[in-house]
């Protein structure tokens, strides 16, 4: 394993667990092991369903308010 590699797991070793789970599904697929696709919860079905209508209806984010996003992640 390279540092760099070993770098990475140590550090994503202490984030909450579904963001360690997150990371390595990313990795496996990365790898070209496939995975199962994720089960989304009625909540999340729901906000991808509003999130569709909204765009439907052309109700999209502005460039400034990409840009604080952004901003606000450090990005």
């Amino acid at each position: 394993m390279t540092r760099l590699l070993e770098q990475a797991f140590d550090t994503v070793s202490n984030l909450p667990d579904a963001e360690q789970d997150d990371l390595a599904r990313v990795m496996l697929q990365l790898a070209g092991v496939d995975q199962p696709p994720l089960q989304l919860t009625a909540e999340e079905e729901a906000d991808l369903a509003e999130a569709d209508a909204e765009i439907a209806r052309g109700e999209l984010a502005t460039a400034q308010e990409v840009r604080a996003v952004w901003a606000k992640h450090g990005l």
